[in-house]
């Protein structure tokens, strides 16, 4: 058996596959973000322990037999968290998340310091971690002054479970220290945010092994001390589960972000669009990605708004619609990355009338959700990463409505897996059996079976792009009046 851990940041979930990798177990632990000031996001890491000890409980008390088998286990998580420990590992401040928006200030000062574009292939967001940093030193200093280690959400996790500073090429990729063609962390990039390489994990690739599970857990749990693997940062993660791991192969994740994955054997930034450069998490691989932050988020958002459940809004749109919405809906609920890397973006419906109502309204949220996925389309193929098509995965992939729109908006052929979860924990488990087993080939890392091919409608493509053309219009006319 091999086991992935997935730190997500609404939940934790532990995945248990067998040696052929079919699902044996699941179990999930909820966790809530704290936001004390417009444009933060915070979590106490100890609700991360927490949350992976009630599901290592649960799968111990449902499957023993199962979990006594355990050979390995993998981590994924999300990525780009700031999780600062002093010297004796205590835990200085709550972890600054990924989809945190307090740092656009300080992406100016590091840019300008460094060359964080080429060395790191990514611009300076507000999301990634490096800026985080430089935000605390200037507004946290005595924090800043104590910090020994600076760890990501799933390494932190890592340390509890093995005892080792560690983390892996994908995620770390995202902290904007890294030099990412060199898979190695970049001097000059600490340097530029006041840190050293002293207060950095060290580094291994996903699929090699990067620490032994205490004896102190593997007693409690009734497991051997099997290795952790490195693991993958949440997107990486999920593409070892679907198998994309080869040049021209890619995904399109329909989840609290929006990401669309594109895998590459080279280093290829572009920076120009907002587009992410990163390892990926085996050797010699690297990945693009198009990454925005609000996706079935918004949906969310006007579900709490309306004080209707995301199911009944969801059930409002029909499969095949007939035509595009009146209204538009730009989703920067939480800013923007790709194309248009602003913290300060805001959403917006734009051509509300008095007769719109709740179903429009979601039809009109899903459409501006799937032209986001456009964008990252329109980006990654100027910078010469075409796909024709991609696996769909995440939450939002069980709406048909929504995958029939995606389709007709973005263009591509969105393939769905006959049966079973690929998303990151199963992931993660594919990277504990690398581990564990000494391999990263095809063996491991296979794609599922396609159970069905979602083809744009013709009839709507054209009408849609119309929308589209409105849709991104509609951004730099607002930022104008929001200034």
């Amino acid at each position: 058996m091999y086991l992935g851990l997935d730190l997500g940041t609404s939940g934790i979930k532990a995945m248990l596959v067998d040696d052929e990798f079919n699902m044996v177990a699941v179990a999930h632990a909820p966790l809530t973000v704290s936001r004390p000031y417009s444009g933060w996001s915070e979590q106490d890491p100890a609700d991360w322990i927490a949350a992976t000890e009630a599901v290592l409980g649960k799968l111990r008390s449902d499957h023993p037999g199962a979990l006594a088998k355990l050979q390995g286990i993998g981590l994924s998580g999300h990525m780009h968290g700031a999780t600062l420990l002093d010297a004796s590992d205590k835990v200085l401040r709550p972890c600054i998340l990924w989809n945190d928006g307090r740092s656009g200030a300080q992406c100016e000062t590091l840019t300008e310091r460094a060359d964080f574009h080429g060395i790191a292939g990514n611009l300076v967001m507000a999301g990634f971690t490096a800026p985080k940093l430089l935000w605390v030193a200037e507004n946290e200093p005595e924090i800043f002054a104590q910090t020994a280690k600076v760890l990501l959400p799933k390494d932190y996790l890592r340390l509890w479970l093995t005892g080792e500073y560690m983390s892996e090429m994908s995620d770390a990729a995202g902290t904007l220290w890294l030099d990412v063609a060199a898979r190695d962390w970049s001097d000059e990039l600490l340097a530029a945010t006041g840190l050293e390489r002293s207060q950095m994990p060290g580094l291994v690739e996903g699929s090699d092994v990067s620490g032994h599970l205490r004896s102190e857990l593997a007693e409690a749990w009734g497991v051997g001390q099997v290795p952790v693997a490195g693991g993958a940062g949440d997107n990486a993660a999920t593409a070892c589960g679907m198998g994309v791991m080869e040049p021209g192969t890619g995904f399109l994740s329909l989840g609290t972000s929006g990401v669309l994955f594109a895998a590459t054997d080279r280093y290829q930034p572009n920076t120009g669009d907002a587009v992410h450069t990163f390892c990926h998490a085996i050797p010699d691989t690297w990945h693009q990605m198009g990454v925005f932050l609000s996706a079935t988020d918004s949906l969310t958002w006007l579900s709490e708004i309306t004080g209707t459940p995301v199911p009944e809004l969801a059930a409002l749109v029909p499969e095949k619609v007939e035509a595009p919405a009146r209204v538009t809906f730009l989703p920067y609920l939480s800013g923007e990355r790709t194309p248009l890397n602003d913290p300060s973006a805001s959403g917006a419906f734009l051509g509300l009338r008095r007769d719109v109502d709740r179903a429009e309204m979601v039809q009109a949220v899903m459409e501006g959700v799937a032209m986001a996925f456009a964008d990252c389309v329109r980006v990654l193929g100027k910078a010469g990463t075409g796909l024709e098509a991609a696996y769909a995965v995440g939450g939002g992939a069980r709406s048909r409505a929504w995958l029939e729109l995606m389709a007709s908006i973005t263009g591509l052929h969105l393939l769905l897996p006959r049966d079973g979860d690929y998303g990151a924990a199963f992931g993660a488990a594919k990277l504990a059996a690398a581990a564990a087993l000494g391999r990263h080939d095809a063996t491991v890392f296979g794609p599922p079976e396609v159970g069905e091919e979602i083809l744009p409608d013709a009839r709507l493509t054209e009408a849609y792009a119309k929308k589209y053309e409105v849709y991104r219009a509609a951004y730099p006319a607002l930022k104008a009046l929001n200034a």
